[in-house]
């Protein structure tokens, strides 16, 4: 019940409710994105989400679109300016995808949506991520967020998948705001965010 009717309900309240009041934030991020980093001020890019169907997630940009001589762009520890690094320490520059919970794209807390290219990458088990709609926060994000292995990650995604629950969420709402005022997690320990995921060593179970 709670999992496909009420927390959809919840999603839609909340998404709005935080847009409206967030509003003279978001138009004050967007300002000072556009003056330090340009445009476009949103970084819109392909996500998947529920079943693996694929959506545009927006958020604030953080990095610049410097590059080499090759035309190629920096690595992101390059690019990821300190104003960058501030935005995703506080992570205002998740505010954006309030609009994809709102359009039911996203929910407020599930597994992080990530890049279209791990779908190939993903064991069975990994996969379960996807059988719920991904989340502005979650489970791997409270318990160390891009500080923990991929494998640690998946981990606590597919323990949420199968343990969703209204007490959970709030666990992990609550959870969230402890996370974001300790700026706790937000790079691993070899690269400026999270290096790539490259697959799991065993792709199926039972290997």
């Amino acid at each position: 019940m709670y999992q496909k009717y009420i927390k959809r309900l919840l999603d839609i309240v909340i998404s709005l409710t935080a847009l409206v009041i967030l509003s003279p934030v978001l138009m004050i991020v967007a300002v000072l994105v556009r003056v330090k980093l340009g445009s476009p001020v949103i970084f819109h890019q392909d996500r998947p989400g529920y079943h693996e169907k694929v959506f545009r997630l927006c958020k604030f940009r953080s990095m610049t679109d410097a590059r080499g001589a090759d035309g190629e762009l920096l690595p992101d520890e390059v690019r990821l300016t300190k104003f960058g690094k501030a935005l995703r320490a506080t992570s205002l520059d998740e505010l954006p995808e309030l609009w994809n919970i709102l359009k039911g794209d996203m929910s407020l807390i599930g597994p992080r949506p990530l890049l279209v290219k791990y779908l190939p990458l993903y064991n069975e088990e990994q996969r379960h991520r996807h059988d719920v709609k991904p989340g502005l926060t979650g489970w791997a994000q409270v318990n160390g967020r891009n500080a923990i292995t991929w494998e640690q990650r998946f981990a606590y995604d597919v323990y949420y998948v199968r343990h969703i629950s209204f007490w959970m969420d709030l666990k992990i709402l609550f959870q969230t705001v402890a996370v974001v005022f300790r700026h706790s997690g937000i790079s691993s320990a070899t690269d400026a965010t999270m290096e790539a995921f490259t697959g799991t060593k065993n792709k199926t179970e039972g290997d």
